[in-house]
């Protein structure tokens, strides 16, 4: 009997597809277990985003300056406000852009099990993240307003005592509706955040490789995820800030603080300066930096064992 060789490596694919799958599973506990670690960034980051909020007078002068003050005024306990917020997020955002990943990318593979060209998996990749997104918002509104909180005066804190009592009070205070606000740009942001990181490591690899002092190697790899970690982070930095000022905003006389998204752009730029856009740039790049790297790294040894066993194969 002839021995089919398309339809087995059909089949090897598809067995590489579920090994994928299974990876994003664990991709999915062990970004839950970073939370754990990055949650006084993500805090610290919030804090410098909301700091000078309306004026020049900046509540915090540094990332380290805000962090001290934290820890000085809250406590130990205090850098974790809002660790429930945050592990909801990524069990959200995270299960729906694999979830959605994974179907797309399956949709989009040939018959053969080929995958997708990088245009293709770009724009699968930015659809799923936006998609992860707008899931996501709930818990992000939660974990903006659960963060902001210990920077208020006692009388105006809002006091939630976990995500899910915040949920449930901002439906019954202020309509289920408000649980999306600043859906559009935390879409926005997770958007940026993929076409960045794809089109800024692609041609901070290209260039390293053109000067000749590397190879396509894991330190090249490195060098260029730390690179669009860094383009990454300033490309999105002021649709964050945007994202942060809409959910944690209350309303004036009967009026939001913000009309829309442009409008926290003109008045952040108008009353703070133009670079506070990029408040809390430090913590923010210290997250985003190591999930850079991990995610590129990962990658390329992947489309290498993908290269040697079955296309040169």
């Amino acid at each position: 009997m002839p021995v089919n060789i398309k339809a087995i490596t059909g089949q090897v694919r598809l067995k590489i597809n579920e090994c994928f799958i299974t990876l994003s599973h664990s991709f999915l506990l062990c970004r839950m277990g970073a939370t754990v670690f990055v949650q006084p960034l993500d805090l610290v980051k919030n804090r410098m985003q909301l700091s000078g909020q309306g004026s020049k007078a900046r509540e915090y002068k540094t990332s380290f300056h805000a962090l001290t003050s934290i820890l000085r005024n809250e406590g130990l306990g205090g850098i974790y406000t809002g660790l429930s917020a945050g592990l909801l997020r990524q069990a959200t955002y995270t299960t729906t852009r694999l979830g959605i990943y994974t179907v797309l990318f399956e949709r989009m593979s040939k018959a053969d099990g080929t995958p997708p060209n990088f245009f293709m998996k770009a724009l699968i990749g930015m659809t799923a993240g936006a998609t992860g997104a707008f899931v996501g918002t709930p818990a992000e509104v939660a974990l903006i307003r659960m963060t902001a909180d210990g920077r208020l005066p006692a009388d105006q804190r809002r006091g939630y005592s976990n995500v899910f009592n915040a949920l449930v009070r901002i439906s019954r205070e202020e309509g289920i509706a408000t649980l999306w606000r600043g859906c559009i740009p935390t879409m926005a942001r997770a958007v940026v955040v993929n076409a960045a990181q794809l089109a800024s490591y692609s041609q901070s690899k290209q260039a390293l490789l053109d000067s000749g002092y590397f190879r396509d190697d894991i330190l090249c790899h490195f060098c260029a995820s730390m690179i669009s970690g860094l383009v990454t982070t300033a490309a999105s930095m002021p649709v964050d800030i945007v994202k942060t000022r809409i959910q944690n905003m209350r309303m004036i006389d009967g009026k939001p603080e913000y009309k829309n998204g442009l409008d926290v752009l003109v008045k952040v730029i108008r009353n703070e300066g133009f670079f506070s856009l990029w408040k809390g740039f430090t913590p923010y790049y210290a997250r985003l930096g190591p999930h850079t790297v991990l995610t590129f790294i990962f990658l390329e040894q992947m489309n290498k064992l993908y290269k040697i066993y079955f296309l040169d194969s």
